[in-house]
């Protein structure tokens, strides 16, 4: 515990599901979080929850001026940002490529993909003030290879461009002591996935899992709590898969 102390960190889409696991992981070890979501209510009572090392504030996050305020709060509230989690992200509807409206694809990418590139862009000047910090996107295992069952086009697209503006970034802004890694989870028991899978998908899909299982949110806040804390000090610039064996196949 106390793995954390000082950071102050912002977590988008924390109102549920590995968003809200995270949040409550990351004030659990000493960080002050700015939950963040479109989702007012669930958000406002995860904050209340977390009591008085958290606060909340609606963000879309395909929004520039959105990205400020948040961070103008965060600063605010607990000082400058040293972590961002870049959770946030939609499937959109399964569908195929020939079907897929412009509209939807474009939605899906802005939520997915360019939030990423306001988030990073957004919290920089921050993280400089703090003399350095950790900005974690979160992908998904459709980022890494092809999976049968994304959803859509949109998915799987911005989910790979979550690798290459992490890469990018984290290039960047090495010598500014900013670290900057991606995260790619599995087949994760969330709100999200039980929306996109029914039961008998779900347990189709553990088989497919050499551990036999879906991970469990908390397991990924393990990994957010890593790359957040000067434990992974030399890291940055990577992809980090946690799927229970699916992609090693």
């Amino acid at each position: 515990m106390n793995r954390l102390p000082g950071k102050v960190a912002i977590v988008t889409g924390a109102a549920q599901g590995m968003g809200a696991a995270h949040a409550r992981r990351l004030v659990a070890e000493g960080a002050k979080v700015l939950v963040t979501d479109v989702n007012a209510a669930a958000g406002e009572a995860l904050a209340a929850e977390l009591g008085d090392n958290a606060r909340f504030l609606r963000l879309d996050v395909t929004s520039e001026a959105g990205w400020a305020e948040a961070v103008a709060l965060a600063e605010q509230a607990f000082g400058p940002v040293s972590v961002l989690v870049a959770n946030a992200g939609i499937t959109g509807s399964n569908v195929s490529t020939v079907d897929m409206s412009l509209a939807e694809f474009e939605k899906v990418c802005a939520i997915n993909q360019t939030a990423v590139f306001l988030g990073i862009k957004s919290v920089v000047s921050s993280m400089l003030r703090a003399g350095g910090g950790s900005i974690v996107n979160i992908s998904s295992i459709s980022g890494i290879v092809s999976i049968y069952g994304t959803p859509n086009p949109a998915y799987a697209a911005s989910k790979f461009a979550v690798r290459g503006i992490t890469k990018f970034a984290a290039m960047e802004y090495a010598p500014h002591k900013i670290r900057v890694n991606s995260v790619h989870p599995g087949y994760i028991r969330t709100p999200m996935m039980t929306a996109t899978l029914n039961p008998e998908q779900i347990v189709l899909a553990s088989g497919n899992v050499p551990m036999h299982r879906v991970g469990e949110p908390d397991e990924v806040s393990s990994l957010i709590v890593f790359l957040a804390s000067d434990e992974s000090a030399f890291i940055t610039g990577t992809e980090h898969i946690i799927d229970g064996g699916l992609t090693a196949q």
